[in-house]
């Protein structure tokens, strides 16, 4: 019998005899969270609950996201499907009104199945809500806010309290540190937050956007409401431990994509898809390891089975993998690799990208390259955004503006030498062959993952 076997044997033997043996899952993500902690490099936000549960788990330094879109991103997390697949191709909310399509088993359906209650506590964002059948969902509205941390806490406190006899999966999703509609929710107090404030000066403009004033204060309140998510995690890791349940409980933290500012969030850029996994297991004989693997959302779903010793859908093959088995190993072999696929934002925001990337090189396929690159409303009003259209001399990094709009067929980047994906190498004769494998291996993915747009090369003239 296998490792994986015998592990779910015991843990069915456990919840059928109704021990303690549960193996609980609690699933904490940010919105719109890159990597900006000062254990991810970056000093100038203060995250110290966040640093503290790498120092205590394992912290992917290679983890991606397979879309940088909040419905997308989500869907895969909860199914192990690429998006293209599971047909959460953009928002789920409002006119948007994108669905998951009906036969896919997601993992509120697969471990309700298994016996395990599940709840979601915030924000949850994908649709329909009769495929996402969780026991307990705590919405914004019953909060006051998914920005309001202490009080989601408060919830989860009673959660674990509720369901201390009996297996959980609990998904914390919180609001920060997505914009809204003034800034980053900094304009209003919430019950039991002290905030943690930052001047622009001390701001240092990631090197994709321009260094401006106006840059710097967004950077600013983003960074204020980074340090209310992290205080929320913490809250939340001191309720698990005050229940007794961290013992028995696999903590998982992610963000669904980068932050929310132009060439992150949206874009297959390295800087909407580059973000924080922090992964605890109280099953860990070693602390604060530094995985190396390249992971992506996709693989979360089979790790959340594994861990329950719940079984996978028998209809169909998941995208992803379980990286139990490698979670303290630092540099694992054959995890090096991702594949990306972007569709849509909101409904308006049709930009069909697919791509792949490995240690060393980014290909991204843009599928129909003659459309201008569309903006999510709230990256479109940003004052990042509004500067560069008010100054078109103005650049993102080192890339124009008008190079982010219009953009090819195909990219290729050297992420050794060109970190931040400045420098399209398509066209290049010295890398035409490496253009054809990443180019030959992104169209096997579409085939094998069923990808409905292939449809524009079967059908072009």
């Amino acid at each position: 019998m296998s490792a994986a076997s015998v592990l779910a044997a015991a843990s069915v033997s456990g919840c059928q005899a109704g021990t303690a043996s549960f193996r609980n899952v609690l699933l904490l993500i940010g919105d719109d969270h890159g990597l900006d902690t000062p254990s991810y490099g970056n000093p100038s936000i203060q995250t110290p609950n966040l640093d503290r549960l790498a120092w205590d788990g394992v912290r992917f330094s290679n983890a991606f996201c397979t879309t940088a879109s909040c419905s997308p991103s989500r869907s895969v997390i909860l199914t192990g499907l690429h998006n293209h697949t599971n047909g959460q191709l953009g928002l789920a909310h409002g006119h948007h009104n994108f669905h998951t399509l009906p036969w896919v088993q997601t993992l509120p359906r697969l471990l309700k199945n298994r016996g395990y209650t599940t709840g979601v506590i915030g924000k949850l964002h994908v649709n329909p809500a009769s495929l996402y059948p969780f026991d307990v969902c705590v919405t914004g509205e019953e909060l006051g806010s998914i920005r309001s941390v202490a009080t989601m806490s408060e919830r989860a406190r009673g959660f674990f309290e509720k369901n201390r006899d009996k297996p959980f999966f609990l998904l914390m999703g919180y609001g920060d540190p997505h914009r809204s509609a003034k800034g980053f929710g900094n304009e209003q107090p919430y019950p039991g937050v002290e905030e943690t404030t930052y001047s622009p000066e001390s701001m240092k403009p990631p090197a994709f956007l321009q260094d401006s004033a106006a840059v710097r204060e967004e950077l600013a309140e983003y960074s204020q409401a980074v340090s209310r998510l992290d205080l929320g995690i913490g809250m939340v890791l001191e309720a698990l431990q005050a229940s007794g349940k961290d013992k028995d409980t696999l903590v998982i933290y992610i963000s669904d994509n980068g932050p929310p500012f132009p060439g992150a969030k949206t874009n297959l850029y390295d800087p909407g898809i580059h973000l924080p996994l922090i992964v605890r297991s109280p099953e860990q004989a070693k602390r604060g390891v530094v995985n190396q693997a390249m992971v992506s959302w996709t693989d979360l779903t089979p790790t959340i089975l594994e861990w329950t010793g719940t079984p996978a859908p028998k209809e169909y093959e998941l995208h992803g993998r379980s990286f139990l088995p490698i979670l303290e190993n630092e540099n694992p072999s054959g995890w090096d690799s991702v594949f990306l696929s972007h569709t849509f934002h909101e409904v308006t925001m049709y930009y069909p990208m697919r791509g792949i990337r490995t240690r060393r090189y980014k290909y991204i396929q843009n599928l129909c390259p003659g459309l201008s690159f569309p903006h999510a409303s709230d990256l479109y009003a940003s004052k990042t955004w509004q500067e560069l259209l008010a100054r078109p001399e103005m650049r993102m990094g080192q890339r124009t503006v008008q190079d982010y709009l219009h953009r090819p067929s195909e990219e290729l980047y050297d992420l050794e030498q060109d970190p931040w994906e400045f420098l399209n190498l398509a066209q290049g004769a010295e890398f035409q062959e490496i253009l054809a494998d990443l180019r030959g291996r992104t169209h096997e993915f579409r085939q094998r993952t069923n990808d409905p747009w292939l449809i524009l090369e079967n059908h072009a003239e």
